[in-house]
């Protein structure tokens, strides 16, 4: 087998059933990595933590465990990948999100500001830091009913556009964040880094059956 941190062919079994590798030395248990893999193929096909864990028979905590560190690898393999073709950026808008059962005049500071990029059909997402939210967000009552009517003409005139592959996404990420019933600041950039994943993945499966 495989040693799954490099890579090499030459692994071997140690007392407790674990493996260890002939070149980098680690360890790793072959049991850990086949949990891994079928939970995996749960989040691949779209399942939520909570019946991932009803269907595995597994602790809901720990799925929600893996589950987290598999969004954290897409939003390093999302970045990477946008490193390598960065200069190939043809188009670029920013947008406003804000869950749809919330009300935009008394939940501004709540809105999520992020930057979408797209090259080859790709999408790419770059969080805006909360501080420039907070630069718009102005005590003046005038300014204040103006920024209101900014943000509603904002999010309905994005929507509104021609569907390119940017307002696509857009249209997708707020279906596919809808199953989630809240998500923390802290974590919002790494499910909007599993809906670009998801949504890419759906642009090249597309594109492979038009070639066909």
């Amino acid at each position: 087998m495989k040693c799954i941190y490099c890579n090499h062919p030459h692994t071997y079994i140690l007392a407790d059933n674990q493996r260890k590798c002939s070149k980098c030395k680690r360890k790793f248990s072959l049991r850990k990595v086949q949990r891994e893999e079928k939970l995996f193929r749960h989040f691949q096909k779209g399942h939520t933590a909570r019946k991932t864990a009803f269907d595995s028979e597994m602790h809901f905590l720990t799925v929600q465990n893996y589950f987290e560190k598999f969004r954290k690898n897409i939003a390093i393999y999302s970045d990477e990948m946008y490193q390598q073709n960065s200069h190939r950026v043809t188009d670029y808008d920013e947008y406003l999100y804000l869950p749809r059962s919330l009300s935009i005049e008394k939940n501004i500071d709540k809105l999520q500001h992020f930057l979408t990029l797209c090259y080859d059909d790709t999408i790419y997402n770059i969080m805006m830091p909360k501080t420039k939210l907070s630069v718009l967000k102005n005590p003046d009552e005038k300014d204040h009913k103006l920024l209101i009517k900014y943000l509603k003409f904002n999010k309905i005139s994005k929507l509104s556009k021609s569907q390119n592959t940017i307002t696509k996404f857009w249209d997708f990420f707020e279906e596919f964040i809808c199953q989630y019933k809240g998500v923390s600041n802290d974590k919002f950039i790494f499910y909007l880094k599993e809906a670009e994943w998801r949504f890419n993945l759906q642009q090249k499966n597309t594109q492979s059956i038009k070639e066909t």
